[in-house]
């Protein structure tokens, strides 16, 4: 029976007994080992695991993107539709990609071509399998823009990708997976890094596009909560092996194998820690009435377009105490934070720091004499990948006048601090994983000896596990050297967690701003009840 006729009870995906090896000189020989699972029309099958489990190159797999002969299937089968996909030619894949299989991946900024518009993106694909005139191309495309949910498509076709939030880039991306009706579609962590509002979107989209259309949806993720929402059935994967499998209900209340229970008990419960005993009395930070705005595009005859990323911005902080600065992307808290440490000026109103008025921009970096520190979203971009973890660490002291050898001293003590090891001063970056170059982050911020530490969602893309981790060590820090902390985050969670008091920030004004428990446990605002409402619930599938 030909590939494109399967019969009605052949699964749409069967993966057995999956070996794919990794290049010699690796932490092991394979990358997967006889992985076997299956997948039925209409279904969702979640894989989930850490980075390194061996989840994305499943899908990579099944896509035929491997970086052959490095990385390659050595043993087993990928059948789709009854298809081996593994014995197919690269043209015949080319048939397959995009046509009957689609993919959506984890960061669209870098699977769109910034020089591109939207809509030429997206003709790429029909150019690739259908012979259609322009103006029935434009039709369809318009058609699969509005079908994702996006605003006015008929402005967005002519946009570039960089004039697109992230949430709306994925949109793109869904839409462009979906426009030839796939019979599988592949999501590989494509809400990792999105605000949780903008999340729940994506996966109520991901929802009603797979039961209007009746595909395969695998969705390959590390977060629980996630799963909870969204799987049929769930796959766990540790160090390229399958560690348990079964329907989602039953992974989800009777997880039976270690490495799953970790993995839910590594997620965020957002239950406030209420901290006993009275607050220092040393007010560390004080910002009062902050401004900031931006202004772009303007020209010789034209008016710039102005953007208040922070409007009248009041809150305080002490010795000791976490503060959570939470909204949405573009809610301007991260032009706060930047504000803050002296990364961008600021217009109008005053930032105190230990009672003394700091001035504007690179002036409050000399100011603050490396009091005030950050700890930023990505810590791979913040690190220069040619030079090695320990002078890195040591620069910032060295500059401040600290004797080399007492810096580079210091540093090793903060590898050992932060669980890396002295070993590590001897390594480039790309030679940790990401939550390991967090902790550098972390030691590189500490090494100044700071007051104050102002984190711009340091955990926002990590693994639930390795984000456990990484909070616990910033609650370690904080205790130990009693600094005061701004803690930037778009998930509520992880702010209950973390924070004494959170800011909740919309369109750049605090709209809501208290002790943590009181923000979390009695919202008054509607904007924070919609973020609290959007948080993934790991009983979802037990309502």
């Amino acid at each position: 029976m030909p590939a494109n006729d399967p019969l009605p009870d052949t699964p749409v995906l069967e993966v057995r007994g999956l070996d794919i090896k990794l290049p010699s000189g690796g932490d092991r020989r394979l990358a997967v080992q006889g992985a076997s699972f299956t997948l039925q029309a209409g279904q969702t099958l979640c894989v989930v695991g850490e980075s390194g489990s061996g989840k994305s190159m499943i899908a990579n797999a099944i896509m035929g993107l491997l970086p052959r002969p490095h990385v390659e299937p050595v043993a087993g089968q990928i059948l789709f539709d009854g298809q081996d996909l593994l014995q197919l030619s690269e043209a015949q894949m080319r048939e397959l990609r995009g046509h009957r299989i689609g993919m959506v991946f984890q960061e669209p900024m870098t699977a769109l071509n910034p020089v591109m518009r939207i809509g030429e993106q997206l003709a790429e694909v029909f150019d690739a399998h259908l012979k259609l005139g322009a103006a029935e191309k434009r039709r369809r495309i318009l058609a699969a823009l509005a079908d994702v949910g996006l605003p006015d498509p008929a402005l967005l076709i002519d946009s570039y990708p960089f004039r697109l939030s992230g949430g709306q880039r994925q949109r793109v991306m869904i839409a462009c997976a979906m426009l030839l009706e796939p019979r599988l579609l592949i999501a590989d962590e494509p809400t990792t890094a999105l605000d949780v509002t903008t999340q729940a979107q994506i996966l109520k989209l991901m929802r009603e596009l797979q039961q209007r259309r009746g595909m395969a949806l695998l969705f390959i993720t590390h977060d629980f909560g996630v799963v909870s929402e969204i799987a049929d059935h769930v796959v766990v994967m540790q160090t390229g092996q399958v560690v348990e499998a079964g329907p989602a209900r039953q992974v989800l209340s009777q997880p039976s194998h270690p490495y799953t229970q970790k993995l839910i008990a590594a997620i965020p419960q957002g239950e406030p820690v209420i901290r006993e005993g009275e607050p220092d009395p040393m007010h560390v930070l004080q910002v009062q009435d902050l401004c900031k705005t931006y202004t772009s595009g303007g020209g010789l005859f034209r008016k710039g377009r102005q953007v208040s990323a922070a409007k009248n911005v009041n809150f305080e902080l002490r010795r000791g105490q976490t503060l959570g600065l939470v909204g949405e992307s573009g809610s301007g808290k991260s032009s706060v934070g930047r504000c803050i440490v002296g990364l961008a000026p600021f217009e109008s109103g005053r930032i105190l720091f230990k009672g003394r008025n700091l001035m504007s921009g690179a002036a409050l970096r000399q100011q603050a004499k490396g009091k005030i520190q950050m700890v930023f979203q990505d810590p791979y971009a913040s690190l220069n990948p040619r030079h090695r973890i320990g002078p890195t660490l040591a620069a910032g002291p060295i500059a401040q006048g600290v004797p080399r050898d007492v810096a580079m001293a210091r540093a090793l003590e903060l590898l050992q601090l932060v669980g890396l090891g002295p070993e590590a001063a001897d390594r480039f970056p790309h030679e940790f994983s990401g939550g390991q170059r967090q902790r550098i982050g972390i030691a590189r911020a500490l090494a100044m000896e700071p007051e104050l530490l102002v984190a711009d969602e340091p955990v926002s893309a990590l693994d639930v596990s390795v984000q456990a981790q990484v909070l616990k060590l910033f609650a370690e820090v904080r205790e130990r050297f009693q600094l005061a902390m701004v803690f930037i985050t778009h998930d509520l969670r992880v702010a209950g967690e973390m924070c004494d008091h959170i800011a909740v920030m919309q369109r750049g004004q605090v709209v809501e701003y208290g002790p943590s428990a009181e923000v979390l446990r009695n919202p008054q605002h509607e904007y924070t009840r919609r973020l609290i409402d959007a948080i993934p619930r790991l009983n979802a599938h037990q309502d």
